[in-house]
């Protein structure tokens, strides 16, 4: 099989040498045939489940639009979290083992460090999201904008690019 498409190749390449020669040679240009060198290749469609369920997600979206007006309109400016340690604790933690993953599997060349760093990504852009609109004005503001401009979105950016050269490269 490997023979007989490199025999292929090897005989597509004549016929484009032949067909440059051809063309080089010929007195009147306007008459000459362009021979693409390879046709573009369509996507192939994606199966039935695939769709659907793209499309039940694009209705969740869809759905949760209202929703953000009930929030928007029905929280209180301010509340109280009972486990609020708790929760920066296990996000920061998710995002310490998000860049150990993404570092260790690019580091062994593994196509999966592509998954590790958009998951990575995006909690270190909600990590400075977060941290900014929670952040009591003064010096707890100007440390969050500090933190999110001076380490988590660069990392967020550096794990987004990580990850869409990854996808880039394999497409």
């Amino acid at each position: 099989m490997k023979g007989r498409a490199g025999g292929e190749r090897g005989k597509t390449m004549r016929q484009l040498g032949l067909c440059d020669e051809e063309v080089a040679s010929a007195e009147d240009f306007d008459r000459a045939e362009v021979i693409p060198l390879h046709e573009e290749a369509e996507e192939p469609r994606p199966a039935r489940g695939m769709r659907r369920a793209g499309w039940l997600l694009v209705a969740c979206g869809l759905a949760l639009l209202p929703w953000l007006y009930v929030l928007a309109t029905g929280l209180p400016a301010t509340a109280t979290a009972a486990h609020w340690p708790v929760a920066w604790v296990g996000l920061d933690a998710l995002e310490a083992l998000g860049l150990i993953a993404t570092g260790l599997l690019a580091t062994r060349g593994d196509r999966r460090h592509a998954l590790a760093a958009a998951a990575t990504a995006t909690l270190l852009a909600v990590d400075a999201w977060f941290d900014t609109t929670t952040a009591a004005p003064g010096g707890d503001f100007a440390t969050a904008v500090a933190m999110a401009l001076g380490a988590e979105l660069p990392l967020a950016a550096l794990c987004g690019r990580l990850a869409l050269r990854a996808l880039s490269r394999h497409a």
